[in-house]
């Protein structure tokens, strides 16, 4: 993993000591030194002082607490350091009189993206994906520019996922089978490894969004809501095929993770234990590690760079009226 994320599976405290962060659970003390961090993820029940807060402010560390469930609770976000006034007033007016300009590219990114994925397994025998693949070609970016409001694109967005899931038949064993989507709580393993990994995927989307000038609670495809950071909910649905789903389908297929040795058997299956949100989160951070040749930048780029250059594309289409569009990997920019 990373050597800028940290990821706190046990139950046990978190508190200062020399300007390092301290874990101490029931073996011992475990070090973490507070300018190699950037994030920390905390899968268990973890005490923090207040004083480790102040010092994890001062460097601008990310945490993140999951329940016990699997859940995202919630965020410790560092005071913004990066805060533009300029920007904010300009995302406001740009959600409020031409949000569609910014939903639409979303959405066809989603469409794109799946088409990258899926094409893969077209290639490798899987025809019975064809139908698919055209219509995502064809008739969701035609649907897309159609939609005369938001909610019409939330069902073009809605009927994408929908048949996205129904491929898996083709692509994934029986033992992993979707048969709908079910989110609080997911009820089965391949409802685990979704929520798991679009959650995952969300607060990785935080963190890259802290780090630029953007507004959190200003979104364009969700609504801006109270009590979370809706514009990430925007920019990870461009990135879920690639990154959460991806590795869904590497961990599956090459039993990485199988459902009697990977998840709780007390709870019907449908929740990932320790080993196997450690074997899933390996491969996650493996998959957002990797790098591409970026057509634009003419450089080797990370998937987790790609995010946060989204935002930055975004920022050029609010403040200078550049046409957003979002990561295509398929076109690698």
């Amino acid at each position: 993993m990373n050597n800028d994320v940290r990821y706190i599976f046990s139950t046990g405290e978190l508190f200062q000591k020399d300007f390092s962060i301290v874990f101490r659970k029931e073996d011992g003390n475990f070090y973490i030194p507070i300018k190699d961090t950037r994030e920390l993820y905390c899968f268990n029940e973890v005490t923090l002082s207040t004083k480790l807060l102040q010092l994890l402010a001062k460097a601008g560390v990310v945490v993140h607490f999951f329940g016990y469930y699997e859940n995202y609770i919630g965020t410790f976000y560092p005071k913004e350091y990066l805060l533009s006034g300029r920007l904010t007033v300009a995302q406001a007016l740009a959600y409020k009189q031409n949000r569609l300009a910014i939903a639409r590219p979303i959405i066809k990114g989603i469409a794109k993206n799946i088409y990258f994925v899926l094409y893969h397994y077209y290639r490798h025998g899987k025809s019975s994906l064809k139908e698919f693949l055209d219509w995502l070609r064809k008739d969701a970016p035609r649907l897309s520019d159609a939609a005369a409001d938001i909610k019409q694109l939330l069902r073009v967005e809605g009927e994408i996922w929908a048949r996205f899931y129904q491929a898996f038949r083709v692509i994934l064993p029986e033992d992993f089978a979707m048969h709908k989507r079910v989110k609080r709580p997911p009820d089965n393993p391949i409802n685990a490894l979704i929520s798991f990994g679009n959650t995952l995927l969300y607060t990785k989307t935080i963190t890259e969004i802290y780090h630029t000038h953007l507004n959190q609670t200003i979104s364009f495809l969700h609504e801006p809501a109270e009590r979370r950071f809706s514009l990430s909910l925007d920019l990870s649905e461009i990135f879920k095929p690639i990154l959460v789903f991806k590795t869904i389908f590497d961990c599956v297929n090459n039993r990485k993770i199988i459902v009697e040795k990977h998840f709780d058997k007390s709870l019907n299956y449908a929740l990932l234990n320790d080993a196997g949100r450690k074997v899933f989160i390996e491969a996650f951070v493996e998959r957002l590690n990797q790098t591409f040749e970026h057509t634009t930048l003419r450089r080797r780029t990370s998937f987790k760079q790609a995010i946060r250059l989204d935002g930055y594309k975004l920022i050029k289409h609010i403040l200078e009226g550049k046409e957003f569009i979002p990561f295509c990997m398929e076109d690698k920019k």
